[in-house]
């Protein structure tokens, strides 16, 4: 018993599986995570999940797609090649604001693909990790900390009482998909 690490409680109902959240948490069990073949409405305000900072990342992403943008068309247009076209003036606002724009959008694109895969370590080409392998197609499965939560048997009592399927003891964090 002393090399187990999660305590997985499959279950095959995601209504079965709030309540065996519920159970867990009245007694005090800490929940490492929870794995679910859909998205569950409410399911992050129960587990007491932060919510996402993506959009200020954006924000900062985007403003600098803005500035280097500005940057290069005032070193282009004014400072290093102006011209003299009509009597317009060297860096007319205006007329750079679609390009701008686009530029804006690619740089907060790409920035927040890049922020995703690396808050989520799902970098491309890295092999999926999983708890349980069907928790990606018909089962919900709540992962809890062996190490943290020394109650085993007071756990798979809780478990079993709110309707899993199975319990399972895993000694490993994650199984491969091979």
């Amino acid at each position: 018993m002393n090399n187990i690490k999660y305590i997985l409680g499959s279950f095959g109902d995601p209504d079965e599986m709030m309540h065996g959240i519920q159970k867990l948490q009245d007694n005090n069990i800490k929940i490492h995570d929870v794995y679910t073949p859909m998205p569950i409405h409410g399911i992050e305000a129960k587990l007491g999940v932060k919510r996402s900072r993506l959009d200020i990342a954006a924000f900062f992403f985007g403003i600098t797609g803005t500035i280097t943008m500005l940057s290069f068309v005032y070193f282009a247009a004014a400072y290093d090649w102006p011209i003299n076209i009509g009597g317009k003036p060297h860096f007319a606002l205006p007329d750079f604001i679609p390009i701008t724009f686009e530029l804006t959008i690619l740089f907060c694109a790409f920035g927040l693909v890049g922020s995703y895969y690396a808050s989520t370590h799902l970098f491309p080409g890295r092999a999926p990790r999983v708890m349980d392998l069907r928790a990606t197609n018909d089962r919900f499965i709540i992962a809890i900390d062996a190490k943290e939560n020394v109650e085993h048997n007071k756990i798979d009592d809780l478990l079993k009482e709110a309707g899993a399927l199975e319990v399972k003891y895993n000694e490993r964090k994650y199984v491969s998909y091979e």
